[in-house]
């Protein structure tokens, strides 16, 4: 997934910029923050159900945080466009986890 960052970015020469830099330093910290205690809080429940189940969980986990980050980088960088760089690793990540479905099916 990082090759896949690191060639997006040059492709599209987008500017890296750190979101803890800004001014939705606490904002970023508190969202993420409050995301991973619902996901371990609803791990607690998934932990004994299938395999199926526990995918979805991770893809349900992994859309919230990378769209959740996306949007963040949208609003507080909106001119180094890294948000597309987000938006385009979160894609191939569920298509990656989608195809790793349906290969054990």
């Amino acid at each position: 997934m990082f090759v896949v960052e690191k060639i997006t970015i040059k492709m599209l020469s987008i500017e890296r910029k750190k979101l803890s830099e800004t001014a939705g330093r606490r904002i970023n910290r508190w969202g993420k923050s409050i995301l991973l205690m619902v996901f371990l809080g609803f791990l607690w429940f998934i932990m004994e159900s299938s395999d199926t189940v526990l995918l979805f969980y991770l893809l349900i986990n992994l859309v919230l945080l990378f769209g959740y980050q996306a949007v963040m980088e949208f609003i507080f960088i909106r001119n180094s466009r890294q948000y597309i760089a987000t938006t385009i690793l979160l894609i191939v990540i569920i298509s990656s986890i989608a195809f790793l479905y349906f290969i054990k099916c």
